[in-house]
């Protein structure tokens, strides 16, 4: 029963994204009519996160190529944030990559940025901490990283998320040529790790008492995970992840769980060759949401607030390759609805954020022209 179960779960979940996919031009249509899209800034070399500082303050924004930039007042200040992460490794997939806040970012101003340091021959995913002091970071350092170096910037992961214990998740890429070291305990690539507000380890990681394990690590058997939500209705985590061809995945997350890759995989390699025959084993937590073709899933987002009524409670992910913003409605940790929007725009879609003002805001990506974008109600 519980494997007919789970073939009829992962056959309604590839029938709802090829639904998706072929929406027809009068339900875009429709959809268009919901929202209207405002351009707030453009001209960003490859932005790839933002945040939202309190009050009046605006919103910080990174650019992959190493610099920190702040829209404020309705504007795009022109000079970028000084004080971020020496030695960053700007090349392809690496840079510098997403941010935070801390919990107590309006008594401490502690900003977090991920990003990739090192060189080309030897890098490594890092979290690097600083105080944002007026126009500038201040008292930085680096605070964790990730280990084994690894040669290439390929698949660096880097999204962070606090948890409301006021612990942070920040996501690691397997480094593409090293995937069997997403099933290694002993390495960071291809993991989720846990870490306290400094760079320290929380006592209660799941691995923490295994001598052979890196005690940082949350969860294990990732590619290159690049979107990561907290739910606060049933404390749940979702992630979502880069395949290969094929098969990027939307997650439950759980502590201490394997998900599969390169075990399992819904994608095969860039060549056409096999890379797993299983698509599930025991032992690891299968996807809840897959797409095939992939659609190089980037940012996710869940919307809470009340301008968009019809979406309240829904999943919003970038897309890369898919140049669109999906809307995925999960009930029972099952894809019940997906939706296509902005394929109008044909961009690249890199970040999505649920704003305080209850609008969604948007960076698309671009190398010397990206844009910082809003969707309001029409």
């Amino acid at each position: 029963m519980r494997q007919r179960a789970r073939v009829r779960r992962l056959a309604g979940i590839m029938w709802l994204t090829l639904a998706a996919l072929l929406a027809s031009p009068a339900e875009a249509q429709e959809h268009q009519a919901v929202y209207r899209v405002e351009e707030l800034a453009r001209g960003l070399k490859a932005p790839w996160a933002l945040v939202f500082l309190p009050g009046n303050e605006g919103l910080l924004i990174t650019e992959k190529h190493g610099t920190l930039r702040r829209w404020k007042g309705g504007g795009l200040e022109p000079d970028s944030v000084p004080g971020g992460p020496a030695n960053v490794l700007q090349a392809h997939d690496a840079g510098l990559l997403d941010l935070a806040l801390d919990p107590a970012f309006t008594e401490n101003r502690l900003v977090y940025l991920s990003f990739v340091e090192g060189t080309d021959s030897a890098n490594r995913t890092a979290l690097f901490r600083a105080r944002l002091d007026g126009t500038r970071l201040v008292d930085g350092r680096v605070i964790f990283r990730a280990s084994p170096d690894k040669a290439g910037p390929a698949h660096p992961g880097g999204r962070i998320l606090y948890l409301p214990d006021q612990t942070l998740l920040l996501t690691i890429g397997e480094g593409y040529n090293y995937r069997t070291q997403a099933q290694s305990l002993s390495s960071d690539l291809g993991k989720i790790v846990r870490l306290n507000r400094d760079g320290t380890i929380p006592q209660d990681n799941p691995f923490r008492q295994n001598s052979s394990a890196r005690p940082e690590i949350y969860s294990y058997g990732h590619r290159n995970p690049q979107g990561i939500v907290w739910d606060p209705r049933d404390s749940t985590i979702w992630e979502h992840e880069h395949g290969p061809k094929g098969g990027d995945e939307i997650n439950r997350l759980l502590p201490g769980r394997n998900y599969g890759w390169p075990t399992t995989t819904y994608g095969i390699d860039y060549d056409n060759t096999v890379i797993s025959q299983l698509r599930e084993a025991p032992g690891i937590e299968g996807p809840r949401v897959i797409w095939v073709p992939s659609i190089a899933p980037s940012g996710f987002a869940l919307y809470l607030g009340d301008r968009f009524p019809d979406w309240t409670g829904d999943f919003f992910v970038g897309a890369l390759a898919g140049k669109h913003l999906r809307r995925v409605r999960l009930r029972q940790g099952e894809a019940v609805l997906q939706e296509v929007l902005l394929k109008e725009l044909d961009v690249r879609v890199r970040d999505v954020r649920a704003g305080p003002d209850g609008f969604l805001y948007l960076l698309t990506d671009d190398e010397s022209d990206g844009r910082l974008i809003r969707l309001v109600p029409r």
